[in-house]
């Protein structure tokens, strides 16, 4: 806790403040792009996962947190793009339907790896920008 002039009383019966909401994921959201890119580049290679699948593990993974397939497609469309636009080839990150519904699978080759963790890796940055900001404007939302 923060020092401050202010004396504080100790009571012994007042119930801990700690309880945090829960958080819904947003598309466009950075910290929700964080969390889909971060399991998207775990996920088995060369397999088609179904989004649903993805949307589960998030859910479970992150109990805090409430993830939609919307949020979790538009992650993947956004790393597809990322991806063309790199390698001028659909073949990395592929969004399609399947039997189960929409399904994502990520190209089985030596490339992906390094470059989910770079994607990862600025989305993070883009967090970290979005909490300085908040840091440094008093908690105002950029």
């Amino acid at each position: 806790m923060v020092a401050t002039g202010l004396q504080l009383r100790d009571v012994a019966s007042l119930p801990d403040p700690e309880l945090r909401p829960p958080v819904v994921a947003e598309a466009g959201d950075p910290f929700s792009a964080l969390r889909v890119a971060h399991l998207i580049a775990r996920l088995p290679r060369g397999v088609p996962i179904p989004l649903r699948e993805i949307v589960e593990r998030l859910n479970a993974d992150y109990l805090d947190w409430s993830f939609s397939r919307p949020v979790v497609a538009s992650v993947a469309v956004q790393l597809q793009a990322n991806w063309l636009a790199d390698f001028r080839s659909a073949a990395g990150i592929q969004l399609d339907d399947g039997p189960l519904g929409e399904q994502l699978t990520i190209e089985d080759s030596a490339r992906i790896e390094p470059w989910l963790v770079r994607q990862v890796g600025r989305i993070h940055g883009e967090c970290g920008e979005r909490l300085r900001l908040f840091a440094r404007d008093e908690g105002a939302i950029p």
